[in-house]
């Protein structure tokens, strides 16, 4: 039987979180999906700082991260978790309606594993997200320290 990662979606948009969760639940993809509404909240997870002091230890398998996030933005965040000994192993995807290249240069500049704009279109949405799943969750050999079950 494949272990399955735990997957840290960072999004704000509770659309797209809700899209997000039901392409994963649909390929049963991760056995922990955990979510954060903004920049902030995600180092607070990664760190187990703030509400997720208690959390159980270990990295996520992968980040699902969105650039465009309320009180630090997704390249803050990438920044920090791509320069730290402690979470630099962390796959992230950046997922984010910006196909601007000068995001997606500066993603790729801070070491984002893999960009891809989100697609308008629903079934296009689910179906880019349960690719991404299945890759990151369960092909993907995950790096050591990450969280397995």
């Amino acid at each position: 039987m494949t272990t399955l990662g735990r997957i840290l979606i960072v999004e704000d948009d509770p659309n797209d979180v809700e899209l997000t969760l039901t392409a994963l639940a649909d390929y049963n993809l991760a056995n922990e999906v955990v979510v954060t509404r903004d920049g902030q909240q995600a180092l607070d997870y990664l760190y187990c700082r703030a509400e997720f002091s208690t959390r159980p230890a270990g990295n996520p398998a992968v980040m699902l991260l969105d650039l465009k996030l309320p009180k630090i933005g997704g390249l803050e965040v990438l920044q920090q978790v791509k320069s730290d000994p402690r979470l630099q192993m962390i796959p992230v995807v950046v997922l984010t309606s910006s196909n601007e290249e000068k995001d997606m240069m500066r993603s790729y500049s801070l070491g984002v594993n893999a960009y891809v704009v989100k697609p308008v279109d629903f079934h296009e949405f689910v179906n880019a997200v349960k690719e991404l799943g299945i890759f990151w969750a369960v092909i993907n050999e995950s790096p050591p320290g990450s969280v397995q079950k």
